[in-house]
C-alpha cells in the first residue's frame, strides 16, 4: 500500500514537511515539522504548524506520529506543540543519545538534562517496522549527516531528511559533531538501492533562481543528476568534496536555537523563576 503524501513549505527555513496518510478519514505520520522563530526577537509562533493542524482537520485524519529524521540545526521542531494539539507519538533513531551527550557539553545543560532519549516517546532502532494506520513503514538508519539520522521507507517513498538534496543542489553537510562524509555516501548508497521509481522526500530544498521549489524526487533523478554523487563519482571522490565544500560552509543560522530545542524533541526549555523561557548562547564555542 502506497502513502498519500501532502507537504507544507516553510520558505524561512527552506523546511519541507510531509504528512503522510493512508486515506482521508484514516491515519497521519507528520514528518519534520516546523516551529516558526523569529531570531531578532526571540519569539515563536505555530503558524507553520497550525497548517499541518487545518489538513489534519480538513482530512478527519488521526495523527499517530511524529516523525523526526534528526535533531536539526536550520529549524525548530514543532513536533510537541502538534501532540499537545492532536496527539502522537513523538519518534526519532535511537542514536538521539549520542547528539544529546554533545550538545548537553556544548550548551553546559541542566545536570538534570536526561541523555537516554527520554523526551521522544519512541526510539527507532535500524529497519524496525511500524505502522501508520493501514501503511507499514521501516525506519532506515541513514548516518553521515549527523550520527542519528533516520530515513522513512513508507510504501513506494522513502522520506529521507538532510542525506540528498535536488540534484542540482547536492547533498547534506557532515561537519556536525559526529557526522562523516564516508558514512553519508553509504547511507546514500543504501537509498538509492531502492527501485529507480522510488520516490525520495527531501526535508529541504534550496532552489537555484529560476526553478520552482521542489519537495520530492526520485532515485533515477539523483543517480543520473546529482551534483555530488550521481553515478560514476567513487566515494573517495565524494569525501573529498564533501570535507573541502564543509571546511568553507558558516554555520546554519538557526544551530543554537534549534539545537537545544530538538534535542527536547521539540520542547522548550523549562521557565526560570521569572516565568520566562531561555535558550543558551556559547561564546567562541563554535
Amino acid at each position: 500500500m502506497n502513502p498519500q503524501v501532502h507537504s507544507l513549505f516553510d520558505p524561512q527555513t527552506c523546511t519541507a514537511t510531509h504528512i503522510v496518510f493512508d486515506a482521508p478519514g484514516g491515519c497521519a505520520a507528520v514528518i519534520d515539522p516546523v516551529l516558526n522563530y523569529e531570531p531578532k526577537s526571540g519569539h515563536t509562533s505555530s503558524k507553520s504548524a497550525d497548517q499541518v493542524l487545518e489538513f489534519l482537520a480538513a482530512n478527519n485524519l488521526k495523527l499517530q506520529w511524529l516523525l523526526e529524521t534528526h535533531a536539526h540545526a536550520d529549524h525548530l521542531s514543532s513536533a510537541q506543540y502538534l501532540k499537545e494539539k492532536a496527539g502522537g507519538n513523538i519518534a526519532i533513531g535511537e542514536n538521539i543519545t549520542g547528539v544529546q551527550k554533545a550538545f548537553k557539553s556544548l550548551f553546559n545543560l541542566e545536570s538534570a538534562f536526561p541523555v537516554n532519549g527520554s523526551q521522544f516517546d519512541t526510539l527507532f532502532a535500524a529497519d524496525e517496522v511500524f505502522y501508520i494506520g493501514q501503511l507499514q513503514a521501516r525506519a532506515l538508519y541513514v548516518p553521515g549527516h549527523t550520527p542519528a539520522d533516520m530515513a522513512y521507507l513508507i510504501g513506494d517513498s522513502i522520506f529521507i531528511g538532510d542525506t540528498l538534496f535536488m540534484p542540482d543542489v547536492g547533498t547534506a553537510r557532515c561537519d556536525f559533531p559526529g557526522g562523516d562524509a564516508r558514512q553519508l555516501f553509504q547511507s546514500i548508497q543504501k537509498l538509492l538501492s531502492f527501485p529507480p521509481e522510488t520516490r525520495l522526500f527531501l526535508c529541504h530544498d534550496y532552489p537555484p533562481a529560476g526553478r520552482e521549489v521542489c519537495t520530492h524526487t526520485t532515485v533515477a533523478q539523483q543517480k543520473a543528476e546529482n551534483i555530488h554523487v550521481r553515478d560514476g563519482v567513487s566515494e573517495a571522490d565524494f569525501v573529498a568534496l564533501r570535507q573541502k565544500r564543509d571546511s568553507g560552509l558558516e554555520m546554519p543560522y538557526l544551530l543554537i536555537p534549534a539545537i537545544q530545542v530538538n534535542i527536547r524533541a521539540g520542547a522548550l526549555p523549562e521557565a526560570e523563576e521569572n516565568g520566562t523561557r531561555y535558550l543558551k548562547i556559547p561564546l567562541n564555542a563554535l
